[in-house]
C-alpha cells in the first residue's frame, strides 16, 4: 500500500489533532450515527491509555470511539477521495457519516478505504473510527480476556510490553486522480558498477518511469509498467552512507500526465554467504539495539521529536543498526532509516506464540504451544496475513534487509515446524530478496529447536548473568560461549544476539558489580562482548534495551522493563558509555 503523498497530481490532508473520545460503555449502541455525546477529547497520534487520569479508560478492554469532523477540500471536484489509517491497535472500523467503509485486524500496519461517492469536495462529513484493543488466540500478537469477580474484563497477554491501544499514527484524508499509480514494487542489484533497478508499476493506464539522483538530474528512464533501469557508476546505498535516488512513476493518457507518484530508492543488495551477511558484497556487523515505540504519556503514539533524539542517541552510541521489536514500526521511522543510513531487522507483531513463557518469565504452563488447542490454523492464517501486509507496506526501504517473522516461540515444542515452514515459505515467495529471520528462546536450544534451518540468519535472545547464572557473570559467560559454538557448529549461519542485558535502576552504583546496578549492567555487557568478539558466526549484538519502557504489572517490574541502556526519558546510563566505546572508540 502506498503511503499518500503530495505530488503534481495528488494532495494530502493530515488529520491529527484533538478527536472526541469514548469508551464502548459511554458511547450509545451506534455511536457513529450522529454526534459522539463526550467532554472527552484524545490525541491523534497518541495511545489513549495514559492521557486521562483514569484507570477505567487505562484498563479498559474493547472498542473505543474516536470522531471528528473533516471538510474536503473543494478543489478535489473529480478525483478520488481516500481516508487512510495508518494503525489502529489492534482492530478498527471506520464510519463516513452513518456508512461502515472500513475494517481491518492488526495494530501496526496501514488501511484505508476510498469514499469518493459518500463526501463531496468542499463539504464536511463525520468521520468515526472505532478501535478495539481486544487480544484473542487467533490475532497477531496473541491474548486471552478473564472476567473478575465484580465483572470487569481483564485483557491478558504473554508479551512483555504494554498493550498499548487507540490511533497511535497518523490519520490522513487523501486525493488520487480517477485513473492512478497503485503500487510500486522496486528491487536493486548491482552488475559491475552498473547499479540495476527493477521495477513494477501497477496502474490502470500506460506508465513511464524517471529515475532521478540527488540532485534531481535525469540517470534512467523507461515506459512500461514493468521493467529495468540501469544506472552507469551507480551510488550505493550503505550503511552510514545513505544515497538515495527517486524513482517518479507517471500514469499517462493521450500524451498528458494524470498521476504522477515519487518513491526513494537505494540501490543496494543483501545476501547471506557462509556465516556472513554481505550488504553490497561487504561483511556487515550489526551494532544496535532492540527498541519499542514507547514514551510516557503518548505511549506508543509517534512522535518526530523523540524519533529523532533516539536516533541521534544511537548514533551517539555508534549504533548502526536496530529490530523493530516487537513490531512494524511507523514509516516514519524507516523513512529516516533510509535517508540516513540505519540499518533495520523488521518484524512482525508474532510474539507471545510460547504458553511457557508470559511477560519474560516462565508461566509453568504445560500445554501445547501449536495445535487447535493452542495456535493453530487460525492463528497461523492471521500471522501470514501480517507477514504479507508488512513485506507490501516495506518492501521499497533500503535499510529493511531482513525480514523477522517472529519473536521468542516456543520452536522447540512439537507442533513449531509445522506452523513455521510455510510461514517461511511465505516470506520468501513475497521477497526473495531479503534474508528471512527469527529470535530464539533460551528454552529451544541449539539441540533442541526445530525450525532454525528453515532460517538464513539465526538471532538468539539472551539473558546469562540475568536469568541464568544470576549475578555469576563467570559461569554467564563460559555458558554463552558454550552455546553459540554449539549454534555455529550444527548450523553453520550468521548469529545475531538480538537480546542480551539486564534490569538497572538508574543512579544505583555498588562497588561491587550487584544485581540492578548500573556498575553490573556494564559488566554484563562487557561479558558479552568479550564473548561475541570469540565466536566467528556472530555477526552482530543488538542490546534489549534501548531505553526502559512500560510493561504490564508485575511483581517483578517496578514500573516496567528497565534493561535500557537510557532511561525512560533518555537519560544515559553507564552502559551507555560501554557501548559508545565499543561502538565509536570514544569515551
Amino acid at each position: 500500500m502506498l503511503r499518500p503523498q503530495n505530488s503534481p497530481t495528488r494532495e494530502l490532508v493530515n488529520l491529527d489533532g484533538l478527536w472526541r473520545f469514548a469508551l464502548d460503555d459511554d458511547a450509545g449502541p451506534e455511536p457513529w450515527t450522529g454526534v459522539l455525546r463526550t467532554d472527552l477529547e484524545a490525541p491523534v497520534p497518541a495511545s489513549y491509555n495514559d492521557v486521562f487520569a483514569d484507570d477505567a479508560i487505562r484498563d479498559h478492554v474493547g472498542w473505543v470511539w474516536y470522531q471528528r469532523t473533516v471538510r474536503v477540500p473543494r478543489g478535489w471536484a473529480g478525483e478520488r477521495v481516500r481516508v487512510r489509517i495508518d494503525a489502529a491497535t489492534h482492530e478498527g472500523r471506520v464510519y463516513v457519516d452513518g456508512s461502515l467503509v472500513a475494517e481491518h485486524v492488526g495494530g501496526y500496519t496501514p488501511f484505508e478505504a476510498d469514499v469518493t461517492d459518500l463526501v463531496e469536495p468542499g463539504g464536511e462529513f463525520r468521520l468515526t473510527i472505532g478501535v478495539n484493543n481486544e487480544l484473542t488466540p487467533t490475532t497477531i500478537p496473541p491474548g486471552f480476556t478473564t472476567t473478575t469477580d465484580d465483572g470487569r474484563r481483564k485483557q491478558l497477554y504473554r508479551h512483555d510490553f504494554y498493550n498499548y491501544a487507540g490511533l497511535a499514527r497518523s490519520v490522513w484524508l487523501y486525493s488520487v486522480p480517477a485513473v492512478s499509480v497503485e503500487d510500486v514494487t522496486v528491487v536493486t542489484g548491482l552488475d559491475g558498477t552498473t547499479g540495476v533497478v527493477e521495477y513494477e508499476v501497477a496502474a490502470g493506464a500506460a506508465v513511464r518511469v524517471r529515475l532521478l539522483d540527488a540532485e534531481g538530474a535525469t540517470v534512467a528512464e523507461r515506459e512500461g509498467a514493468s521493467g529495468e533501469l540501469r544506472v552507469p557508476d551507480a551510488r550505493l546505498w550503505r550503511p552510514g552512507a545513505a544515497y538515495l535516488y527517486e524513482l517518479v512513476a507517471e500514469v499517462v493518457e493521450d500524451g498528458s500526465v494524470v498521476d504522477s507518484y515519487s518513491l526513494p530508492v537505494g540501490i543496494r543488495t543483501v545476501e547471506v554467504r557462509g556465516t556472513e551477511l554481505l550488504i553490497n558484497g561487504e561483511p556487515f556487523y550489526f551494532k544496535g539495539f532492540g527498541k519499542h515505540e514507547d514514551t510516557a504519556v503518548r505511549g506508543k503514539g509517534h512522535d518526530p521529536a523523540y524519533m529523532v533524539h533516539d536516533f541521534r542517541l544511537m548514533d551517539w552510541c555508534g549504533a548502526n543498526s536496530f529490530r523493530t521489536s516487537h513490531y512494524p514500526y511507523a514509516e516514519e521511522v524507516l523513512d529516516y532509516a533510509d535517508r540516513h543510513g540505519i540499518v533495520v531487522i523488521d518484524e512482525t507483531a508474532a510474539v507471545g506464540l510460547n504458553l511457557a513463557i508470559g511477560g519474560g518469565m516462565r508461566t509453568g504452563a504445560v500445554e501445547r504451544t501449536f495445535g487447535e488447542d493452542g495456535f493453530g490454523k487460525a492463528t497461523r492464517e492471521a500471522h501470514a496475513q501480517a507477514i504479507r501486509e508488512l513485506i507490501k507496506r516495506d518492501k521499497n526501504h533500503p535499510s529493511v534487509v531482513m525480514w523477522c517473522i517472529t519473536n521468542e516461540p516456543a520452536s522447540f515444542e512439537d507442533g513449531a515446524r509445522d506452523y513455521f515452514a510455510p510461514l517461511v515459505d511465505l516470506t520468501r515467495e513475497l521477497d526473495a530478496t531479503r534474508p528471512v529471520t527469527y529470535t530464539n528462546l533460551v528454552f529451544a536450544t541449539f539441540e533442541t529447536d526445530t525450525i532454525a534451518d528453515l532460517f538464513d540468519v539465526i538471532c538468539l535472545n539472551r539473558y546469562y548473568g540475568w536469568y541464568n547464572d544470576t549475578g555469576d557473570l563467570a559461569s554467564a559467560e563460559a555458558h554463552l560461549e558454550a552455546e553459540l559454538r554449539g549454534w555455529e557448529a550444527r548450523f553453520g549461519k550468521p548469529l545475531v544476539m538480538t537480546e542480551y542485558g539486564a534490569d538497572t535502576l538508574a543512579g544505583l552504583h555498588s562497588v561491587n558489580a550487584q544485581l540492578w546496578t548500573e556498575d553490573f549492567q556494564s559488566a554484563l555487557l562487557e561479558t558479552y562482548h568479550r564473548v561475541f568478539d570469540r565466536v566467528p558466526a556472530v555477526i552482530g549484538e543488538q542490546v534489549w534495551n534501548f531505553a526502559d519502557f512500560q510493561t504490564m504489572a508485575g511483581v517483578f517490574r517496578v514500573d516496567g522493563n528497565k534493561k535500557g541502556v537510557f532511561t525512560r526519558d533518555r537519560r544515559p546510563k553507564a552502559a551507555a558509555r560501554v557501548l559508545r566505546k565499543r561502538w565509536r572508540g570514544e569515551d
